[in-house]
């Protein structure tokens, strides 16, 4: 049993570091894409729409759907739930909220999730932490106030919408880990992002917009959109399955130095040079990842109320 638990939490820590490097990448391509396509919640609709037909087809491929005629009233409230203010309603927000800042506000805006999550997991869920990585959160929070360029906040429209979009996605960790008890990651991603489709499609249809739009995209239009959702496909993937196997404090921390990720992208192909303060946040993202990785060990016994072996 101690061998299981062990594995299913090292298991949730690469898959963390995967949704970690998937959505440092998306977070700089998407600014292009949202620039590309014009208008953000029409390119969101779409774009998760593809990520829920390709979550659809896992679902068949592996057979899934037996789980799924058997959710009961209370397992399909949560993934409703989910999919309402987990795939609908955050995106249109923050996509929004995207064209009226900056990306790097947006950026610091979105990174604070964690915080959130913090702030309901430990009272609702009674998750817990040691205090070597309540140091490593300190380290990483500190990292992300380090990233260069900021300025200051604005406090306009965008930045309030990318700050509702970030409790909203806090709320879904949640409400999600608790679904992932008894129902699987992929069933629970797919629901998501069907859902969250289908609320945005209703929504562009209320806007007025029509859907026969997509007709007018053009080869490099539909490239950006294929590529993040490709992207998307995997974070959501990843994501879900490691915050089934592992506290969602956890997870929820590993994914904020998707930042170093951005900055490491945007040095290579846009600037060509990282700033000293640039790099002095990465080195507080690297030690504040260690700190938590490195002492999982006490966080699962602090978790579950049982020792297990070292997995470092």
């Amino acid at each position: 049993m101690q061998t299981k638990t062990n594995s299913k939490l090292l298991l949730a820590t690469y898959l963390a570091l995967g949704a970690m490097v998937i959505s440092g990448t998306n977070n700089f391509l998407t600014k292009i894409a949202v620039t590309a396509t014009k208008d953000p919640i029409f390119y969101t609709t779409l774009k998760n729409s593809i990520v829920a037909i390709l979550l659809i087809g896992v679902i068949v491929m592996i057979r899934k759907l037996p789980e799924i005629l058997t959710l009961t009233k209370k397992q399909l409230f949560k993934l409703f739930t989910i999919g309402l203010i987990g795939g609908s309603v955050p995106f249109a927000l923050y996509f929004s909220g995207l064209k009226l800042t900056s990306a790097i506000n947006a950026g610091l805006i979105h990174k604070t999730l964690f915080i959130w999550v913090l702030m309901m997991a430990i009272p609702i869920l009674k998750e817990k932490l040691s205090w070597q990585q309540w140091l490593g959160i300190g380290t990483i929070f500190g990292a992300n106030l380090l990233v260069g360029g900021f300025t200051g906040f604005k406090y306009n429209n965008g930045e309030l919408m990318i700050l509702a979009a970030t409790i909203f996605w806090a709320v879904e960790n949640i409400i999600a880990k608790v679904a992932l008890r008894d129902i699987s990651s992929i069933t629970v991603a797919a629901f998501r992002m069907v859902i969250g489709s289908a609320f945005l499609i209703i929504f562009l249809l209320w806007r007025g917009i029509s859907l026969s739009v997509i007709t007018d995209f053009n080869s490099v239009q539909w490239g950006w959109t294929i590529l993040t959702s490709l992207l998307l496909f995997g974070y959501v993937a990843t994501w879900y399955t490691a915050l089934k196997y592992a506290p969602v404090t956890y997870v929820a921390t590993i994914l904020v130095p998707a930042t170093l990720v951005t900055n490491a992208l945007s040095a290579i192909f846009v600037t060509g040079s990282m700033t000293v303060q640039q790099l002095l946040s990465s080195a507080l993202f690297v030690i504040g990842l260690v700190l938590m990785i490195f002492y999982l060990k006490r966080t699962a016994e602090l978790y579950s109320q049982k020792p297990i072996v070292n997995i470092t």
